[in-house]
């Protein structure tokens, strides 16, 4: 019998829905989702819940925790007036062990803590606390690599499959992770609660409709750029949404169910339940690497420029393949708004991230935002945009060696479809009327920046 992941879900980290649920309504709410969630893992017919934990940080490679019996109190060294923590619960070491040694197996470093008073994180003991009381379960729990970048991420989460599949349990898995990361650095009454800023509570409210529509790995996906608009930048706070398209296969074929959404002292807290499905959003819009085996380099310099253009090579891990793929940025173009390259070169293709209407050096906007700071809708011109974002295109595809006439497919994706599409499509056929590449157009809500049009591109050299 092999083993599946039968559904996975994100949870919060902060203490106050386990201590203190009656001093706030959202905490409360937060509360009665758990126990929500807690029924939903055992309708599943789970038998072990594996925990991936923000709040278990470190550096060398990757930790799990293998003692069999863990039995402590924890206290959180920022709400310790809340109360104490104390836990006993049961790991299943088979389960862990299998996990290591699948690590090690796909290339990363790995090992097992097993000694007593071995200090549990908050976010582990209060998914524990409150999704398994009476130990109905058996758990498994692996450090956040704080270094890990996708790839490395995506690995772990294969070997976790590996491990899972090898047991042949029914496993639930939970990340532990707050939304938006900006928290109020002064002690708070509990009415006076609510998400931090503005910016934090829109990227977080995007993330949950991705999230309801089952479109997991978009949002793994957009998770660089979402991290480059947020208040505070901490790029743990996304490996969650990595680590779990991993165990989902990489794709969007999930029913999504956001159970609450309510302010942590001024963090975004939510608990949000992923089932797998085949009647959901589909397969992933668009591709990154599909890493098997975790080669030891994290690119932690990929992308920093010097002048002109910039490229990093890496050898893919596909047995079938010994083609090299570069990742190219252009000075020529907008910079990126997140940790992800102008585009990747991969044998005679080129592949574009999305390029937007923002002007180069300046990132002015041609024609005006579609959106003020506090994210009120302005007019715009979306014929000065479409004219920039092509342009813009050109740019990047001319410093890698391309140009437009080698497009050979392009996704467009438009804010405002009934709007603006004639006019769009009329400055499109201004470029690409005797070029005719393959296109598809999308509607979209927003896009990270204030601007109305952007293009994602596949072209030839």
């Amino acid at each position: 019998m092999t083993g599946e992941i039968v559904l996975s879900a994100i949870v919060p980290v902060h203490p106050h829905p386990l201590l203190v649920p009656e001093k706030n309504e959202g905490w409360g709410l937060l509360r009665q989702a758990f126990t929500t969630l807690r029924q939903r893992i055992i309708d599943s017919g789970a038998e072990t819940i594996i925990i991936y934990s923000t709040t278990w940080p470190n550096i060398i490679g990757h930790q799990l925790l293998a003692d069999p019996n863990p039995k402590w109190t924890f206290v959180d060294a920022d709400f310790h007036d809340l109360g104490s923590l104390p836990y006993d619960f049961q790991v299943d070491t088979n389960l862990t062990h299998a996990w290591h040694n699948a690590n090690e197996r796909r290339g990363l470093s790995s090992r097992t803590v097993n000694y007593h008073g071995f200090p549990v994180d908050v976010g582990s003991v209060v998914s524990v606390s409150l999704l398994n009381p009476d130990n109905r379960f058996k758990v498994a729990i692996v450090s956040s690599n704080i270094y890990a970048n996708r790839s490395e991420t995506l690995v772990l989460s294969k070997a976790c499959l590996d491990a899972v599949k090898e047991s042949g349990k029914k496993v639930a898995v939970i990340c532990a992770m707050s939304l938006s990361n900006r928290m109020f650095t002064e002690f708070i009454e509990p009415n006076e609660d609510r998400i931090h800023s503005l910016k934090d509570d829109e990227w977080n409210r995007k993330i949950l409709e991705l999230l309801e529509k089952g479109r997991l790995e978009d949002i793994a996906q957009l998770s660089r750029q979402i991290h480059s608009q947020i208040r505070v930048q901490k790029v743990v706070s996304f490996k969650p949404m990595w680590f779990l398209s991993g165990v989902n296969g990489q794709t969007n074929n999930l029913k999504g169910e956001v159970l609450a959404y309510e302010a942590l002292h001024g963090a975004g807290g939510a608990v949000v339940l992923l089932t797998p499905t085949e009647n959901s959003a589909g397969d992933k819009e668009y591709d990154e690497d599909d890493a098997e085996v975790f080669s030891g380099d994290r690119s932690v310099l990929e992308g920093i420029e010097d002048r002109g253009v910039t490229t990093t090579t890496a050898t893919s891990n596909e047995d079938d393949s010994n083609k090299d793929t570069a990742a190219i940025n252009s000075q020529s173009a907008p910079k990126p708004v997140g940790a992800y390259p102008h585009a990747r070169k991969v044998g005679d293709l080129l592949y574009l991230s999305g390029v937007g209407s923002r002007t180069p050096d300046t990132d002015e906007i041609p024609g005006g935002p579609c959106r003020d700071e506090n994210g009120i809708s302005l007019d715009y011109d979306i014929a000065a945009q479409t004219h920039m974002c092509i342009e813009n295109v050109k740019r990047v595809l001319e410093s890698a060696g391309s140009s437009l006439e080698k497009v050979q497919d392009i996704t467009v994706f438009l804010i405002d479809m009934d709007r603006d599409f004639a006019t769009f499509n009329q400055v499109y056929s201004e470029y690409f009327v005797d070029i005719k590449p393959t296109r598809t157009t999308l509607a979209i809500n927003a896009l990270p920046t204030p601007i109305a049009v952007e293009l994602k591109v596949i072209a030839s050299f």
